[in-house]
């Protein structure tokens, strides 16, 4: 059996189980692991093209300053969205090819066999990890996109020529399974993107990115995602026939007692990162935190409240990486009307040196990084005056 992607603009293709095989989501051609693009076909690869909706059937509400402003609608199918988000085809296009790679990522987590060292399933005729198996997938979506030019995978930390243009496409970062060592025990886990537009990845900054996006499998599988210029982080749910519906935009990260503590261990010998987390703890705090920083950050958007920290200490270094992780994060938080920070600016202000840079990163409501700069820093750039909490 195949395992690939095949992405459409229109009409759904169901996932279903029969005979424990995977009979959707099968590319009509069996892809090369060199993902190289010159033996694809567009025609083989899309169904119809995309679909473009015209100016009278977008709704438009005008704010207060009489600008036209499109209004997406809870109810709204992925390619709905997209359509009234951005007028960029490409940008679409690439998007709605991700979901489809999220969709099939879902169902080889769900049905992984995990042993003692691994968690595996199929691809072709290959039993891989499922991290692997994420990273293929993924690689393979962008690829049938035509509009990549380059990405990199924090599995496979190198850039991979897609094929795409460089002007008018883009170039992309991943994590394609961010938590694999605990698909084991059945936690949330799920993959995170973001995209920067052009050939670049590098001498870059998170605020260039025109979109970002999580896929989240746990009980429920969503895709979570931000638009450059366009307001709100907004949540699909993948329904049971294949689909996904848009069921929440999130637009305010509101101030509420919820914590999500990342690499304790820096306590030991970093006395305000100590300092901080006795605060959350004496204030009566609700810890949530699993361990995957996917749904520990995600929790925020939904609940609209909350932060998450992982901060650095002498002996406890960086492991978060500014490409794959914190900034593509950070444009899905700030984009909810939430605040990210390294300690002393936003992490979308970061310039990406290098494709390993990495970073101690917090996420949350305006007051909640306030704290966070204060206690480690002694200021913050937010605000200027009295110490919030913990740094008073």
């Amino acid at each position: 059996m195949v395992t690939g992607i095949t992405c459409y603009s229109r009409g759904v293709v169901t996932p279903t189980v029969s005979s424990q095989r995977y009979t959707a989501l099968v590319s009509p051609t069996s892809v090369s692991s060199s993902f190289s693009s010159r033996s694809l076909k567009a025609s083989s690869l899309f169904g119809e093209s995309l679909r473009v909706v015209p100016r009278s059937a977008v709704k438009v509400s005008k704010t207060k300053n009489s600008s036209l402003v499109t209004k997406c609608e809870l109810g709204d199918s992925l390619e709905e969205f997209l359509t009234k988000a951005t007028p960029d085809k490409a940008l679409i296009r690439l998007m709605m090819c991700m979901g489809e790679a999220l969709r099939t990522i879902a169902f080889k987590v769900r049905t992984a066999s995990c042993g003692g060292t691994a968690c595996v399933n199929s691809f072709g005729d290959e039993q891989l990890a499922v991290d692997m198996l994420a990273d293929k997938l993924l690689f393979e979506a962008l690829t049938y996109s035509h509009f990549c030019k380059y990405a990199c995978s924090e599995e496979v930390p190198e850039l991979q020529d897609m094929g795409g243009p460089a002007e008018g496409g883009f170039s992309v970062a991943f994590d394609p399974l961010d938590g694999s060592s605990i698909v084991d025990t059945n936690f949330t886990v799920g993959t995170i993107f973001g995209v920067w537009p052009g050939d670049k990845l590098t001498g870059v900054t998170g605020r260039d990115q025109v979109a970002a996006a999580m896929g989240i499998y746990g009980p429920r599988t969503t895709y979570v995602i931000a638009i450059k210029d366009f307001p709100g982080t907004h949540e699909f749910l993948l329904l049971d026939e294949g689909k996904w519906q848009h069921v929440k935009e999130t637009t305010e990260i509101g101030e509420g007692k919820m914590f999500s503590p990342g690499n304790l261990r820096a306590t030991f010998d970093n006395p305000d990162y100590d300092k901080l987390i006795n605060y959350y703890v004496k204030q009566k705090y609700t810890l949530r935190y699993t361990g995957g920083m996917v749904p520990d950050v995600n929790q925020i958007i939904v609940k609209e409240k909350g932060v998450f920290t992982n901060v650095t200490s002498p002996s406890s270094k960086a492991k978060l990486r500014l490409l794959f992780e914190v900034s593509p994060l950070g444009l899905l938080i700030e984009n909810a009307g939430g605040y990210s920070s390294d300690g002393k600016i936003s992490v979308l202000d970061k310039v990406i040196n290098n494709l390993d840079d990495r970073t101690q990163v917090a996420y949350g409501s305006k007051n909640e990084i306030i704290r966070f700069e204060e206690t480690l820093y002694g200021s913050s750039r937010l605000k200027g005056g009295v110490p919030v909490g913990a740094a008073a």
